[in-house]
């Protein structure tokens, strides 16, 4: 679509897409991207990859995409709401926002800010849906957000890391040994899904963030780079240049050949490309980002024993808690709020009555530091979504796991997540006389 919007005193011309690419499962579920190369083969071809990803992760949405052809740079705030607030109408009124039928979410270049707009037009639109709301995902909590959303897709990849390690066959394949503590992880992109990605793996796995590639280059310190700390610097200089800890790297590209245990790329499509492919060092690549191996470079790397951890399971936990979040709108309640203080009631009894009883001398015994604490702690909000999160990256990684090794004519990941993806949608069709 195109529409106009007056600013600066004359009317600008912008293109926006929305595709869907199955209905096999409604509403349809996809971000929308804010990009100057946004164009229609890569909405369409990512809106084919949420398709996969929902099938995968077993969240109840079909696939869509939407992007607008705009550098958010460039415009101010108010401006950019101008922008959002039309678009959105635009898609609106086709139906291509709605609670049942069309649910976008953030995606590069958006964020809280513009899906709390979107809401908001619909809101005006459709002033009698009590469920307006749930026509978007990814919005500030005090707008019917879900906390721990905004982290979700970072955490999504720790979780896949995580149940990664868990099986010693596969860490094997990948020719590494241990545990996540001190591997070393090159990240690229610094961006909402790099940063909490690698936040995450250095505070709570004890890895090593040995490389940050941003686009006016890169950080490289063996000894680890401190990820706050280069995000903090990113925000006030807007790059990484100049940062006093680490090598400076111009060439950030470069420092994907470098040597690592993990490399994480959490940027754009496309940047692992037959240029390059045969350089990458990093026996595991987990794709934080959507597409960001060309499909020459993922055969190059899997003749070179490269483990990959695919897209559409490695970035899935963000559309994962979008689900939750459309579910907790049109449950009009927060989770947690009814169960919680009955949980922690019940857990009370338990400790008083280990107190009572380790009170008593002749047992010898008492309660390790801390324990009444964490175990009187019902889950809130923020830990069920975690919990959530947690069990649906371990139970998908063991669907594609069962198909990676047990069958010889898969050898990779990828191919396994198809295999249960196609194999979960082409169910549903048949489900429905299709």
């Amino acid at each position: 679509m195109r529409f106009g919007v007056r600013l600066r005193g004359q009317i600008h011309t912008f293109t926006g897409y929305r595709s869907v690419h199955s209905e096999h499962m409604e509403p349809v579920k996809g971000g929308i991207r804010y990009a100057m190369g946004v164009n229609q083969d890569e909405v369409e071809a990512l809106a084919a990859l949420m398709t996969y990803k929902c099938a995968l992760v077993e969240v109840p949405f079909g696939g869509s995409k939407g992007g607008l052809r705009i550098d958010p740079r460039e415009w101010e705030e108010h401006e950019l709401e101008q922008i959002t607030r039309r678009f959105a109408y635009e898609l609106i009124k086709r139906d291509l926002i709605h609670p049942a039928q069309n649910v976008p979410a953030p995606d590069m270049g958006t964020g809280e800010r513009e899906m709390a707009w979107i809401a908001d037009q619909y809101k005006r639109m459709a002033t009698t849906d009590i469920n307006y709301r749930a026509c978007v995902t990814g919005k500030p909590v005090n707008g019917g957000g879900i906390q721990g959303r905004t982290e979700a897709t970072g955490r999504g990849v720790q979780y896949a890391l995580q149940e990664f390690f868990r099986h010693p066959e596969d860490i094997a394949k990948a020719g590494l040994s241990g545990t996540l503590d001190g591997k070393r992880v090159i990240v690229q992109g610094l961006g909402n899904v790099g940063y909490h990605a690698a936040r995450l793996l250095s505070e709570e796995d004890g890895c090593k963030i040995t490389g940050i590639i941003e686009r006016d280059g890169a950080l490289i310190d063996e000894s680890g780079l401190d990820v706050e700390a280069v995000r903090n610097w990113i925000a006030r200089h807007g790059g990484v240049e100049g940062y006093p800890d680490g090598k400076f790297v111009r060439d950030g590209a470069k420092v994907l050949e470098h040597e690592c245990d993990i490399l994480v790329p959490a940027a754009m499509e496309g940047v692992i490309h037959l240029d390059n492919a045969a350089r990458i060092t990093a026996p595991l690549v987990i794709e934080a980002a959507n597409g960001p191996i060309t499909a020459g470079a993922d055969e190059i790397l899997r003749q070179k024993g490269t483990v990959i951890i695919p897209d559409m399971y490695a970035n899935a936990g963000g559309v994962t808690v979008s689900y939750f979040e459309w579910v907790k709108n049109l449950s009009h309640i927060r989770f947690g709020r009814i169960g919680r203080r009955q949980e922690e009631a019940r857990h009370e009894l338990i400790v008083n009555e280990l107190e009572r009883l380790s009170a008593d001398r002749e047992l010898g015994w008492t309660l390790s530091p801390g324990f009444k604490d964490k175990y009187l702690r019902g889950a809130g909000e923020l830990e069920l979504v975690r919990s959530g999160l947690d069990d649906t990256m371990r139970t998908a990684y063991q669907a594609m796991r069962e198909i990676w090794h047990g069958r010889e004519d898969v050898t990779d990941l990828r191919t396994a997540a198809y295999l249960v993806s196609i194999a979960r949608v082409a169910a549903s069709y048949r489900a429905m006389g299709l």
